[in-house]
Formats: structure tokens, sequence, C-alpha cells
């Protein structure tokens, strides 16, 4: 009988040890081998690993400026119809997309993230529905892609706001748009888009233009909610804005950038481009343009008969920044169901948040003093490094006091070339003053401390009756401020405070929630006007009969002085009767 002799066993190949190797690579090779057999026996599959990275996105060029519409939204009518004027008055072809509306919230739910706030699901909604709406015209998907372009705002810090972008991305690839491109002007410096400045120039003209756009949009938006509880005649008011607005529009499209002569341009040569620079900026703070066509449009509003002896408890509009100035389904259609309602309301003008960011500069300046990166401040008794730092610094805030003051005084050439119907801007230093005990106004992130200081602000200073604060679902920052708000609600007893949260559905539960808060409200002007009135010493009839002898009376741009401690327009007016009464029979 034959045996077969015993065959060694091979050693597995992965297990040889090759000569050279060191005893630490030995060692990551075993235990390499054994992740892999254990990982084999479990039933786990190692797959590949692929980073995220940001799509490389196709330039909008100069090029392709004539053939593209510059697509924009997410403010008031007034608002956009005046920055289409001025994107057009600079050459582009600009189109706004219409109020977002519940469709639009429910295509953005469809084709975004879980989990976002409802101003993303609106806004991307929206811009989704409207690029649909373009295909069903007729445009191919390839065609939309090649012909428009989205341009918005964006962010970063501790909001979902910071992630507008990657949203608009996602839910324009999801609806079929892939490619599709979002031009994301960001607050804290600049374009995203490395090669777009070519085809959208963010040069002084683009600011200046988009600035004044949005000066005149919320003076006007601002005068239309002041005089249209109080008109005689209902729907006068809008009629005139429509009027009005549609001739502003025309205004800054036909406006057209100062620039140098060319005379000019060859005899100062190399200075030619200072020189037209600081020409543009004495234009802005000298030039015309803008004055008479406003003061026109005040004419036109001078025109409505208004009875001011209406008695309207007057709300102030508080909150997150796209939930207080939408006027559509992004916010209940709030500020329409409060004018139904019987109130006044007082809207937030774009022009606080810009001064708010110039603001929150200034105050990063004072907090870094000397702190620049990978330096140490030196100490008090080396005078030079010392006078170095301070003149640094107040060189810094200088500029920005200055950009300040320039914006500011834009602001209110506007609100008395239309007759000082509007407000004039708050005072960033006082808001903080006001808010920062109890709620430091070093955060970032939404409004920050504006809400609160906001809300003490017009109650204090008897500007409003009550004030309600519209912000998103689930939002971070308001809902920080929410919790804050509570100690300042409970120092500050005659305070009528209103948080509504907004989202796709939910309106009526919303409208019920303002409906008790504004009976309050109803309750506290009524009561003050009953007290003008027998402080005066008039009857509402006698009020009446004075103002039907006096039409000048009933018209927007009479000026009636306020009386300390009331808050309401007609409880001011009887004070302002009697004072006029008491003059004549003097």
């Amino acid at each position: 009988m034959s045996t077969t002799p015993i065959q060694p066993k091979p050693v597995p190949q992965a297990g040889l040890v090759q000569i050279g190797q060191s005893i630490e690579e030995i060692i990551q090779q075993r235990l390499a081998e054994e992740r892999a057999r254990l990982e084999q026996e479990a039933g786990l599959s190692r797959k590949e690993v692929h980073q995220f990275k940001r799509p490389v996105e196709r330039p909008f060029t100069k090029e392709q400026r004539p053939k593209t519409t510059l697509l924009f939204g997410g403010l008031t009518w007034k608002h956009e119809k005046l920055v289409h004027g001025a994107l057009e008055g600079l050459g582009y072809r600009a189109e706004s997309v219409p109020t977002p509306n519940v469709r639009a919230f429910q295509t953005g739910k469809e084709y975004g993230n879980n989990g976002q706030c409802n101003p993303t699901y609106f806004t991307v909604g929206n811009l989704v529905q409207y690029l649909q709406e373009l295909e069903e015209q007729g445009l191919s998907k390839q065609e939309i892609i090649d012909q428009y372009v989205f341009f918005t705002a964006g962010a970063c810090g501790p909001c979902r706001f910071g992630m507008y972008e990657a949203e608009y991305r996602l839910a324009l690839r999801n609806a079929g748009f892939d490619g599709f491109r979002v031009l994301l002007f960001q607050q804290s410096g600049g374009l995203s888009q490395g090669e777009a400045e070519a085809g959208l120039a963010m040069n002084l003209d683009f600011f200046l233009g988009i600035l004044n756009a949005l000066n005149c949009g919320d003076v006007m938006n601002e005068v239309a909610y002041a005089l249209r509880p109080f008109e005689v005649t209902a729907g006068e008011t809008d009629r005139m804005l429509d009027e009005t607005m549609d001739y502003l529009h025309e205004v800054f499209r036909k406006k057209r950038p100062w620039k140098l002569d060319e005379n000019m341009t060859k005899f100062l040569g190399g200075f030619s481009d200072t020189a037209e620079y600081l020409g543009k900026f004495v234009n802005q703070l000298k030039g015309d343009e803008y004055l008479p066509a406003l003061e026109r449009c005040r004419d036109r509003f001078n025109e409505i008969e208004i009875d001011r002896l209406r008695v309207k408890p007057i709300v102030k509009i508080t909150g997150e920044f796209w939930a207080q100035t939408t006027e559509g389904d992004g916010n209940f259609n709030m500020f329409r169901f409060l004018e139904r309602e019987g109130a006044q309301v007082l809207v937030e003008p774009i022009g606080t948040w810009i001064m708010y960011m110039m603001h929150q500069v200034v105050q990063k300046y004072r907090d870094y003093k000397g702190l620049e990166e990978g330096t140490v401040v030196p100490p008090i008794w080396k005078l030079g490094p010392r006078a170095k730092i301070e003149w640094t610094y107040r060189q810094k805030v200088a500029k920005l006091k200055l950009a300040e003051a320039i914006f500011r005084g834009e602001y209110h050439k506007i609100v008395d070339a239309l007759g000082g119907i509007a407000h004039h801007l708050t005072d960033q230093y006082e808001l903080q003053r006001l808010g920062h005990p109890f709620y430091n106004s070093r955060a970032g992130g939404g409004e920050g401390h504006l809400e609160v200081a906001k809300n003490i602000y017009y109650s204090n200073k008897d500007l409003a009756h009550m004030v309600l604060s519209v912000k998103p679902f689930g939002c971070m920052p308001s809902t920080q401020s929410d919790g804050a708000q509570s100690a300042v609600v409970s120092n500050y007893k005659d305070m009528i405070y209103l948080p509504i949260e907004t989202s796709g559905e939910g309106e009526i539960n919303a409208h019920s929630r303002v409906q008790m808060a504004l009976g309050e409200a109803k309750n506290k002007a009524k009561k003050e006007f009953a007290e003008a009135l027998e402080r005066a010493g008039l009857t509402l009839d006698q009020c009446r009969a004075y103002a039907d002898l006096h039409p000048e009376m009933k018209r927007p741009l009479y000026h009636v002085p306020r009386t300390k401690g009331l808050v309401g327009v007609a409880a001011n007016f009887v004070m302002h009767i009697a004072e006029r009464m008491k003059a004549e029979r003097n």
C-alpha cells in the first residue's frame, strides 16, 4: 500500500512578509488583514468613500449678459419693482419671481431636504415653480439653464440661512434643472462666484442703484401702510400706490450711472478712475435725479382724503427678516389681515437691517481692538505700538461711521421728499443700549438683539400699542430671542407682545392668536382716545366738525405733532385740535 506524502499548507499571499519591512509596517499589515477577515465574516463590504465637493458652476460672463435674464425675489413687490428698474437701468435683463405662495412651499418640501425653515421652502420652491412655469410655456430645460440665472443673498453663522445655497442647488437638481446658476451675494463680503463679476458687475454703480431702490421701496411701503387705514375712499391708497410705483420704476429704468465725459477722462489720464469714483459719490449726495420724482409722488399721495379720527391700534412688526418683510402666504398674509381687523401696521424697513450690519462691524472692531491674528496687545508703557493700534482702530471706525452717516442721511432725504410721513431710521446705538441687558448684543444669527430691543423701543417710546414678532417655525435665533422676551415682558407690565411662528399651514390658528392680542391693543387705543377727548374737553362730533371746517387737516401731508404719552393717530389728532382751538380763542 503506497502512501502520498503530506504537502505543507501554502501561506496566504496576503500574509507574506516582505524583506526589508519594519516591525511597524508588519504590525499595520497584519492589522489590516485581520480587519478585512473579520469584516468578510460579518458580511460587511467596504465601500469607497466619496467626499462631497461643491459643484463647479458655469460662469455668468459679460458676453452672456444681453441674452441672460437675472432672476431675483424675496422682498415686497414695491422693493422688487424698483430693484427691477434699477437693474434695467444698469443694462441687465431682469425679472422678479412672484410672491411665494403655499404651492411654492409644497414644491420646496418636495424637492428639498427635511428639517428646513419655511423661508427656505418658500423661496427655494418659488424658484423651482417659476422655472417649471417657464418650461410649461415652451422653453426646454437646457434653454432655461442657459438663459436664466438667479441672484440672492446668503450668509453664514448659527442659522439655516447659511444653508440656502445648498438647498437651492439640491432642489434645482432634484427638479431636473441641474446646472442652473445661482449667484450668491454674501453678507460677509462679495459675490461667491469667482468669475461672476464679468456678468454681474458688483461695482459702485450696482450698489448705489440697488440701495437707492431699496430705500425708496422702504419709504413708499411705509407711506402706503400709514395712509391706507385712514383713507375715506376705500382703495384710493392702493390705486395711488400703483400709479406712483409705475412712475418711479420708469425713473429708475431710465437713470444711467454717472460718468466722466470723454474729454475730462483724457485730461486726467491715470487719475480718471479715482476722479470718476469720487464723482459718483458726489453725484449721489448732491444730485437730484430722484428727489423731483419723489416729490411728485408726495403730491399725488396728498390728494388722498384721510380721516385721522378713526381709532386704530398701531401694531409694530418685528421678527425674522424674511417673515417680517414678505407680503404673502409666507407670513399668513398678516399685514392685510391686521388691516382688515382694524389695525394700523407699522412695517420694518430694510434700511434698519443694513444699519444693523454696519453697526455690528463697528462693535467687532471695538471688541477686537489690538487683537489682530498672531499679535499680543503691547503693555501700556510701549507708547509707539499702542499709538499705532489706536490709529488703525480709529481709521476703521471712522470709515464705518461715515458710511452710517451717509446711509442715514440718504434715507432721511427720501423720507423728507415724501412729506415726512414715514419714520426716520431707529438709532442702532439706542437699540443696543436697550436690548443688551436682556440679549447680548454680540450674539450673532438672525436679527440678534434687535427683536428684543425693538420691542422695548416701540413700546416705551409711545410708537406702538402692540408688537407682533413674526418668525419661521423652529427659527433658532428667534427662539432664543423669544426666551429673552419673557424677561422683557415681566419688566414692562403694560407691553403687549405676541410672537407668531409661521409655516406653510396653521394660518387660522395664527390669525386667532393675533385677534386675541389685537383685541387687547384695541381696548388700549380706545381708552387712550377717550382720555384724550376728556383731557381736551371735546367730543368726537366737535372734533369732526372742526376738521370739516379745515379741510387741509384731512390731507396726508398735514403735520400733526405728537403728544407725550399718546400713541394713536386719533388721540394725537384730538390734542392737536384742542391746541388749535385754544390758539384761535386767544
